[in-house]
Order: structure tokens, then sequence, then C-alpha cells
């Protein structure tokens, strides 16, 4: 299993270097650094996807000396491996050009949406297509652009919702958001390896 999570990353090692430069570019903007990330680690985790989706790569991989359990799983802790080499140059971005540590919390957050969203991404793209899901998400960006339209300070009022979150100190209540995120990332998973191990190729 551990060769199919090296086979996502070397297949990567030309996307990574350019994902990798676009997101020191945004460090010197006035950018919002949770959001960046976010959106920086679901693209690089969803194109390492999309390279097994075709028939002829599935059929490749049923081939080889692996369960269907462990393709599934290699990309899971795939996405755990994604997501750490994301916020690691973000972090040492961070720091470097703002002379800014990043909060746990923060790392926190990007990590929680990050993993929830990847909780419903994989069990969708596996019934369907990951194609389905990019349409999908286009609709909402538009929803999202009308929206904007009738409540302009919309930005701000989820802004102000997440620094909201931030600013809590209570250790129960991010104890529950990791054990909910856990959770739902298990959950997930399970049901991944439940609809590939039905697939037909």
């Amino acid at each position: 299993m551990l060769d199919l999570i090296r086979k996502d990353m070397i297949l990567q090692k030309k996307t990574l270097p350019f994902m990798l430069l676009f997101l020191f570019i945004y460090l010197f903007v006035n950018v919002s650094t949770s959001w960046v990330a976010i959106v920086f680690c679901i693209v690089i985790i969803m194109n390492a996807f999309e390279t097994d989706e075709t028939s002829s790569a599935n059929l490749l991989l049923n081939s080889l000396p692996y369960t269907r359990k462990e393709i599934v799983s290699s990309k899971y802790i795939g996405a755990l491996f994604f997501i750490f080499l994301t916020l690691l140059p973000i972090f040492i971005g961070n720091w470097m050009i703002h002379g800014e540590i990043m909060h746990w919390k923060v790392l926190l957050f990007i990590t929680s949406i990050v993993m929830g969203f990847i909780s419903f991404a994989f069990p969708f793209s596996y019934l369907f297509k990951s194609k389905y899901l990019l349409i999908g998400s286009g609709a909402v960006f538009v929803i999202y652009m009308v929206t904007l339209r009738f409540i302009p300070d919309l930005n701000d009022r989820v802004r102000e919702v997440v620094q909201t979150v931030l600013s809590l100190d209570n250790s129960l209540f991010y104890f529950t958001i990791i054990l909910s995120v856990a959770l739902l990332y298990v959950l997930s998973w399970i049901l991944s390896i439940r609809i590939y191990s039905r697939k037909v190729f």
C-alpha cells in the first residue's frame, strides 16, 4: 500500500513545484492564508485522485497484487500526506515572509475543512466521477456569486464567524471538533471501500 501512496506522490512531482510556487506568490499578497491553504490542499488531493479514475488505470491497479481495500486506503492516507505537504511550506513561508507563526487553531481549522470535504468528495467520486463534483462546484460558485449580489458583505460575515470560532478558548470544543472530523473521515473511508469493492471495470 505504501507503494500506491508513493506512486501518487511521484505522479504529482511535476504539479507540486508549480503549486508551491503559486502558494508562495499568494503568501505575498494580502489573501487569507487559511482559504489559500484549503483550496491548494483540495486541488492537489483531487488531482491525485483523478489520475486513477480512467478505466485503464483502474484495470491496471486491480491487476496488481493489492486488494481494493488497500487501493482506497492509499487514497485516504495519501490525502493526509498531501495536507501535511501543503501546510508545511505555508507554515514556513508565513513565518519567513510575514514573521508570523501560524496558530495551531488555524492549522486545525484548515485540516478539518479539508478532511470534511474529502469525506464527502471521495465516496461521491467513487460512486460517480470526480468530474461531476467539479460541475457541482461550478454550480455552487455561481450560486455564491449570485448571493454576493444580494448580500455584499457575505465574505465579511463568514470571516467574522471563522474568527469567532478560532477565538474560542474551550479545550472540549476543539476535542469535539477533532473527534467529529476523525469519525466522519473513518466512516467515509469505510463507505468508499464498500463502494469501490462493488464496482465492475
